[in-house]
């Protein structure tokens, strides 16, 4: 009893601490205080908690979360985003019901997906961000199921069904798509998770989990669960029968008698290949070509005198990935990535497959740098096409190619619809 007291008492005190960094954090010159509730103490209180309690280190996570919300607009991305069609349709899974405690129930019929049509179809990035709008949608429900039913609701029950679960599901691509959306949620959206039941595991299964287990946190390995063969007695001791679809033992079912409840729980299936083309990169005028030796890495400088100027960029590679940031120079000399400031943080694309598109507004005026990464292969060079602009505020601008999953340039625009711009192409910018 003394124990369970002295760490009530350590976890009320260190919060308390806790909470008084929490209002004294700043991005840019802008308190903390001006950023949502949900985006600052509850979210502060979350990372605390999945941080067993480590001041320094929660006060760190949270700082990184403040810049990642504003770096990826975060805080609008519910009004400003919607996720691909092919998304919307073919990603599997769903929200259906409550636990007994209340906690959100997400399904998920991961053996039906088809990550390979997906990435055929729509960049790796709008998978990722689409799953984050997917979470801040989640997060605006529990605000909601929270006033509706007068009690906390915060957390997420996830039952993963592997039935049809195979090799093909090992595809690197997909697995990394994978990873990177499980450190989204583990870096951004810590402790949402309650439990987690795996059902009709495969075989294989051991492979796959040792792949994912290194971006999983300590807490959520102690929250995944393989249930046998009597998963549904399983799932009924947490969860009330009317809260679940009959296929997992409930005693819910679509209109149609469909016991999958497809009509709230994505059923996945294969991606038709009308989707493929719609990202088809075939005509290459006006793009640079370039080849990346092996370890080696192409850098693009764009010097920027002007503060709202946006520099935009599309480039494909032939065969293989390639790794992408985004960099600003602290100093006026030749600088490595790791002195400079983070733009885009930089990761592999699969601009091999769909091309890559996208911009960013430079609110501050330097020098730029677009880094093409190789360095993680010592086996293979890349062929890479690109073109790039900078649009300045000034007057019209002309357009540029672009595939049909880029966002309009109004919605990337801060200044406003009236704004206009002048467009610079810069076929052949400096190179740094």
């Amino acid at each position: 009893m003394y124990g369970a007291c002295y760490r009530f008492e350590l976890v009320a005190n260190t919060l308390a601490l806790f909470k008084s960094k929490v209002v004294t954090l700043q991005r840019g010159g802008v308190d903390c205080e001006d950023y949502k509730e949900h985006s600052k103490i509850k979210r502060a209180a979350c990372g605390f908690v999945a941080r067993d309690y480590d001041l320094k280190k929660s006060e760190a996570m949270l700082r990184n979360h403040i810049e990642w919300r504003a770096q990826n607009h975060v805080d609008s991305i519910l009004q400003d985003f919607k996720p691909p069609e092919v998304v919307d349709k073919y990603y599997t899974g769903g929200l259906f019901g409550q636990d007994k405690e209340g906690a959100l129930i997400w399904v998920e019929p991961a053996g039906f997906i088809d990550l390979r049509g997906i990435l055929m179809s729509v960049r790796k990035q709008d998978v990722i961000k689409s799953k984050i709008w997917l979470l801040e949608h989640i997060y605006s429900l529990f605000e909601k199921k929270s006033r509706e039913q007068n009690r906390r609701v915060d957390q997420m029950v996830i039952i993963f069904d592997l039935y049809k679960f195979g090799m093909k599901h090992l595809w690197k691509p997909g697995m990394d798509v994978f990873t990177d959306i499980l450190t989204v949620f583990e870096d951004h959206y810590p402790e949402t998770l309650k439990k987690t039941f795996v059902i009709n595991a495969p075989r294989i299964f051991p492979i796959a989990y040792s792949a994912i287990r290194p971006f999983l946190s300590e807490e959520t390995q102690r929250k995944v669960v393989i249930v046998g063969g009597s998963f549904k007695e399983t799932l009924l001791e947490h969860i009330d029968a009317d809260q679940l679809p009959k296929q997992w033992g409930g005693t819910c079912e679509d209109e149609d008698g469909d016991p999958r409840c497809p009509s709230k729980i994505g059923p996945g299936g294969d991606v038709p290949s009308t989707y493929f083309a719609q990202n088809d990169l075939s005509d290459l005028t006006g793009f640079t070509e370039v080849s990346i030796g092996r370890g080696s890495t192409h850098q693009l400088e764009f010097p920027v005198s002007l503060s709202g100027s946006i520099i935009r960029w599309q480039f494909k590679t032939d065969g293989f990935d390639i790794g992408f940031g985004v960099y600003k120079r602290t100093s006026d000399r030749r600088q490595k990535a790791k002195d400079m400031d983070t733009v885009l943080e930089l990761g592999r694309v699969n601009s091999h497959m769909v091309p890559e598109d996208g911009s960013i507004q430079c609110m501050h005026s330097g020098t730029y740098i677009l880094r093409f990464d190789n360095t993680y292969s010592w086996t293979r060079g890349k062929k890479l096409f690109y073109v790039t602009e900078v649009l300045e505020p000034s007057v019209p601008t002309n357009g540029m190619p672009k595939s049909e999953s880029s966002q309009s340039m109004g919605d990337q625009l801060m200044a406003g619809e009236d704004a206009v711009f002048v467009n610079h192409n810069l076929d052949n910018p400096s190179q740094a």
